[in-house]
């Protein structure tokens, strides 16, 4: 049961709390909400999500049948608007805008991005054919909200066709892998040619014209159903129960932008997002928009996530779309973490959370910490150049200095710039 404390000091019973919320709220804005003054929480929201240009996040609607498909399908929606302004509706669906600078020269480009976070669907013990299908079947609906919405690049959890099971180290899961135009892009690429739509599809790749090597990649079809290209992770985490470099190695892709109908994207795969030169190499080829899909669960990151991303979309002047899953996923064998620690059948939970961070340092709330949801957000691109241009961060990088030092710090013979005082070991006399 959760307790709350009465203005008269006693504690109150209250109903137990969903799995994975905060007190009994979907997400921490939420519970800040419902538990400050308005005035005081317009000054704590300030503070936790930025000013846009300026002034707060303004809102616009949702269409009626993609909220029709959220209530009856059981997912969460949040639909943000970067770049416009003047737009403020009163709806049962919180939705957020963001605001830029009207430009002279340039049209607006606007682009409506969509991110889907999800928990499996069915136990982790019914066949492995079954659990694909069964997030098939339950992403359909949700795919379709996107679609109603009119979203033009719509992007999916990290191995989202799997249960995240990376933790348990046996290879049977490996079953999950498949080519990069296997079953799960052929199922994108309906709705990809349905609804216009760029979609990045995160899946567990098998290699099958070297060795049936296995990567975790991410697959772009195009929005008229091609495949673009792919982007396999680049950093492999070896982290407690992420024993990932059991299944698969650091990727050879290198850091690809993929030019789209809609604008240059990239794909920052789930622990890339600990590495400040990987977001920066990204923005170093023209990346517009850098997705993030994640699998992390709370006592482990949590604390990061809002972090990270807001901090990679400062510095690199681009927007940075952060997708986690939702749940707790128990594994039919329990496990070591190789901390000690008694075993174990499940990995933690996945928070959820996702958010879209923008370059002026704004970002939206979050969507539900422990709920299906589906994130939609408009943003006029152009702002990554007006921050450029704000910031003149690029301008006073000095890159040529970076890679002196990178290229010496890579040799065996590295010796760190360190200039000690000289007193330091001198016996006093």
């Amino acid at each position: 049961m959760e307790r709350i404390e009465e203005e008269n000091g006693k504690l109150e019973e209250t109903q137990p709390s969903p799995a994975g919320s905060i007190c009994g709220f979907t997400s921490l804005h939420h519970l800040l909400k419902a538990s400050l003054q308005p005035h005081l929480y317009q000054e704590v929201s300030r503070l936790l999500l930025g000013l846009n240009c300026g002034r707060p996040l303004g809102n616009i609607a949702l269409p009626e049948s993609a909220k029709a498909l959220s209530l009856n399908h059981g997912f969460d929606m949040e639909e943000t608007m970067i770049g416009l302004t003047g737009m403020n509706y009163d709806m049962e669906h919180p939705a957020y805008c963001f605001s830029a600078d009207k430009e002279q020269l340039r049209e607006s480009r606007i682009v409506r991005v969509g991110l889907i976070q999800n928990s499996i669907a069915i136990p982790t013990t019914a066949p492995f054919s079954e659990q694909r299908r069964s997030i098939f079947e339950k992403l359909k609906p949700i795919i379709d909200a996107a679609g109603a919405s009119g979203v033009n690049i719509l992007c999916l959890q990290e191995a989202w066709t799997m249960p995240f099971a990376f933790c348990t180290r046996e290879k049977r899961w490996c079953e999950f892998a498949e080519p990069v135009d296997g079953e799960s892009t052929q199922f994108l690429q309906d709705f990809a040619q349905k609804y216009n739509m760029v979609i990045v599809s995160p899946i567990l790749e098998r290699d099958v014209k070297h060795g049936e090597t296995i990567w975790n990649t991410a697959v772009i079809i195009g929005n008229n159903g091609n495949i673009i290209g792919k982007h396999r992770k680049n950093h492999i985490p070896r982290v407690g129960d992420f024993n990932e470099s059991t299944y698969y190695m650091e990727g050879n892709t290198g850091h690809p932008v993929f030019e789209t109908a809609y604008g240059k994207i990239a794909i920052n795969i789930c622990y890339g997002r600990h590495h400040p030169l990987n977001w920066l190499a990204f923005g170093l080829n023209g990346a517009e928009i850098v997705f993030n899909p994640s699998a992390t669960v709370g006592e482990l990151s949590e604390p990061m996530w809002p972090i990270e991303a807001r901090n990679a979309a400062i510095a690199n002047s681009y927007f940075v779309a952060s997708i986690n899953r939702v749940g707790t996923e128990i594994f039919p064998n329990a496990f070591t973490s190789g901390d000690g620690k008694p075993q174990h059948a499940d990995f933690g939970h996945f928070y959820g959370s996702s958010h879209i961070s923008a370059p002026d340092a704004s970002c939206t709330q979050s969507l539900s910490r422990y709920q299906d949801g589906l994130l939609i957000s408009d943003m006029d691109l152009n702002l990554c150049r007006q921050l450029k241009d704000k910031w003149g961060f690029r301008m006073t990088a000095r890159y040529e200095m970076y890679a002196e030092l990178l290229e010496r710090y890579i040799r065996s013979d590295f010796e760190p710039q360190v200039v000690s005082d000289p007193l330091l070991n001198k016996k006093p006399s």
